[in-house]
């Protein structure tokens, strides 16, 4: 059967819920299913009120049939099934031939970020949080701002989410470029990939997506690897899917060779060694990490190239690749990188930066890329700067 928006009014009139006053745009989000072969189920909104409409023929005002039916469509049947108001006693209302179900459906209460995550599955809840907190959505006309805000399947809620930005305008330093792979000098303080969908802020996945040769399925487009936001230097990305595979192999099986170069508070008695200290997330400190003996394997090999006693130029070769690895190492002997905001004190800067990244590109070539080491850096342990 073929049900319009004038068919769920004209029912509605019939079960004394409209009158010939309402008009047919009060009906509101109408749905069409068929839960069985032999019925067909509108599911829409009259007056802020939600009501399932079945038309069934089989259905013999038998309730439990009824309302198992529903429950084929809907994740909710919570309400009422309405008396034919013309016979006592009846709910089945004869329509064109066919026999009708009216049920008011009773509204679920929940908070709006849970909502519009259920709703949009494409966007985690933690995006839909930072957008409601940035005044993109309204419900029922009026701006929501706190992600706790309930609401329930009568509600109005209109989401004005920003376009995408391209960020078309913005660059980073392209070190090499072939066929296969890009590698960039990346500034501290841009991120690799964006935290969440909605963030609209400017990353080395979005640069990297500008040079791809096919269509990657996936959020981070080209990131075989990252760095933290505040280091700075090196990284690689693939322009094919291919190449991704192959670059994703290399690190995956630490065949990758790393280097990178810090700057630590204080310095060490030996020139060289060699850490091995596993690291786990840290269990009361969300989003850092700390040296755990029930942690991930890690090792990172140290070479302290200069020190003024204050603080020391590092050359650090990880081994691992566990995140924060160098920060944590460093922290967990005393002599955190300077400007380390999470594991030590903040600076100008996180005085951390990717020098050299050598690997075989899918072209079979070994390959060293290089970023120069920052004048801050030697600036910093300069015999002047003590």
């Amino acid at each position: 059967m073929k049900v319009s928006i004038r068919t769920c009014l004209n029912v509605l009139r019939l079960f004394g819920e409209a009158d010939e006053l309402d008009v047919p745009k009060n009906i509101e989000r109408l749905e069409i299913s068929h839960p069985s072969k032999i019925n067909t189920l509108a599911v829409f909104r009259f007056k802020f009120r939600r009501y399932a409409l079945l038309f069934d023929d089989t259905a013999e005002d038998d309730v439990q049939y009824i309302e198992l039916e529903l429950m084929r469509a809907l994740p909710v049947t919570d309400g009422e099934l309405l008396e034919n108001p013309q016979h006592v006693g009846s709910y089945g209302m004869p329509y064109e031939g066919k026999d009708c179900y009216l049920y008011i459906l009773q509204s679920r209460r929940q908070r709006l970020d849970v909502y519009l995550a259920n709703t949009y599955p494409e966007y985690s809840r933690s995006s839909w949080q930072k957008q409601i907190k940035a005044g993109a959505i309204r419900v029922d006309g009026a701006e929501v701002l706190s992600p706790k805000f309930e609401v329930n399947d009568d509600s109005d809620i209109q989401v004005d989410v920003p376009a995408k930005q391209t960020h078309e305008e913005k660059n980073l330093p392209i070190v090499y470029i072939d066929d296969d792979v890009i590698v960039v000098d990346k500034p501290a303080g841009i991120l690799t990939h964006r935290k969440n969908e909605l963030d609209e802020e400017f990353t080395v996945s979005d640069f990297f997506s500008r040079f791809a040769r096919e269509e990657f399925d996936d959020e981070r487009p080209a990131v075989v690897h990252r760095l933290d936001r505040d280091t700075s230097g090196i990284i690689i990305g693939a322009r094919t899917l291919a190449a991704y595979e192959h670059l994703k192999a290399q690190f995956a099986g630490r065949h990758a060779q790393k280097t990178y170069a810090a700057v630590v508070i204080g310095h060490f008695d030996t020139d060289v060694f060699a850490i091995d200290l596993p690291i786990a997330r840290h269990r009361t400190k969300p989003g850092s990490f700390r040296v755990d003996a029930e942690g991930k394997s890690a090792q990172t090999k140290v070479t302290q190239i200069h020190t003024n006693g204050t603080y020391s130029l590092l050359k650090l070769e990880p081994k691992t690749g566990r995140t924060h690895q160098l920060r944590v190492h460093m922290a967990h002997l005393g002599h955190p990188v300077y400007g380390d905001r999470l594991y030590g004190k903040a600076a100008d800067r996180l005085y951390l930066h990717a020098h050299e990244l050598t690997l075989t590109t899918p072209d079979g070539s070994t390959r060293t890329f290089t970023s120069p080491i920052p004048d801050s850096f030697n600036t910093l342990v300069s015999d002047e700067a003590r």
